[in-house]
């Protein structure tokens, strides 16, 4: 008998009849005379932490698009009234959502209701690339590590949080020259003004004032902001779209990602809002010569103060304008990813 015959070739491929799903079909080579004990099988649907990255970012970036808009008005609705007591008759140049779209682009010009948008696109690239590129990596190391099951609710969590804060570290500089442009108007300002000219611009000067300690300045309320949005978004994304599938029997199609991915939507701007509006404020604030703030001195501050001035409903500002962008920003970034990664390994795999 040669060596070649000594091999038997095993083919598996599982199709689930009552969602019309067809598992990725494997192919396993063993030795016939050697014992079972221990198999890996490799599937077709691995993305490496490089080329996920480059996917999420891909996919955060088509989203941003058309989600920024709604991220100029909910940073401003967010710095409108900031510290103010909830009963007071401070200034309200934005009455709601809509009359903030309206005046913006009435007062400022159309291109104003897309503004940070430079900024946007890098922190997308930076943030959820990292984000959701490390996401699959860092579960399928817990996975191995505590022997659980890769649809662990816990690893998943766990997973999106980590992989969230990552990102919101990487990224954090950028998204302090957005919220810094975004909140800055001629006509109808709110919070303080930063009066940059160009991203490039903005981090000079930054840097040239405050060094490494002004770029990052307010990144610990973004990694929470972005550890809670990412540990909600991650974990129930997979969930929900699971638990359509069972009461619908719909396919896995971009109308599933599209309907999980609003409700997702929902469960993430509910989780994370009150940190977003810290965040916004952290990021905007004036800093001293020194590279303090000066109206909060930490995230922990900013939260108790604006707690105690504005109320509960002040962790709530933009809480509308946030749905807007975050729910289609959610369905397109998850969509796309869907699609970029469907794309990813039908050309290299």
């Amino acid at each position: 008998m040669t060596s070649s015959s000594k091999i038997s070739t095993v083919s598996t491929e599982i199709s689930q009849t009552n969602n019309s799903q067809k598992i990725v079909s494997s192919t396993v080579k063993l030795p016939v005379s050697a014992p079972i004990s221990k198999t890996t099988i490799t599937t077709k649907e691995t993305i490496g932490a490089l080329p996920g990255i480059l996917i999420g970012g891909a996919a955060a970036c088509a989203a941003v698009t058309f989600s920024n808009p709604w991220e100029v008005v909910k940073t401003r609705l967010q710095l409108q009234g900031e510290l103010a007591r909830s009963n007071s008759n401070y200034a309200k140049p934005y009455k709601n959502v809509f009359q903030a779209f309206y005046y913006i682009i009435k007062h400022e010009g159309i291109l104003s209701i897309n503004k940070g948008l430079g900024p946007a696109y890098t922190y997308q690239i930076l943030m959820n690339g990292s984000r959701l590129g490390l996401y699959d990596p860092i579960r399928n190391s817990l996975t191995s590590t505590f022997g659980t099951s890769s649809t662990s609710l816990p690893i998943s969590i766990v997973s999106g949080g980590l992989s969230g804060i990552i990102g919101a570290f990487v990224g954090s500089p950028l998204y302090l020259v957005k919220t810094r442009m975004q909140s800055f108007s001629t006509h109808m300002a709110v919070g303080h003004q930063h009066n940059y000219k160009n991203t490039f611009s903005a981090l000079t000067q930054i840097w040239k004032l405050d060094g490494i300690k002004g770029l990052y300045a307010g990144v610990n309320a973004a990694m929470i902001r972005t550890g809670v949005g990412s540990a909600t978004q991650l974990s129930s994304y997979f969930y929900i779209k699971q638990w359509i599938i069972k009461k619908t029997g719909m396919n896995d199609n971009i109308l599933l990602h599209s309907l999980a991915s609003m409700i997702t939507g929902l469960c993430v701007c509910t989780t994370m809002n009150p940190f977003d509006v810290i965040s916004t404020r952290m990021y905007n604030q004036k800093m001293d010569i020194n590279g303090k703030g000066s109206l909060y001195k930490s995230t922990f501050d900013c939260f108790i103060k604006t707690i105690k001035a504005e109320g509960i409903q002040g962790l709530y500002k933009g809480f509308i304008p946030h749905y807007f962008r975050i729910g289609p920003h959610t369905i397109l970034t998850l969509v796309f990813l869907e699609q970029f990664r469907g794309l990813y390994i039908k050309y290299t795999q």
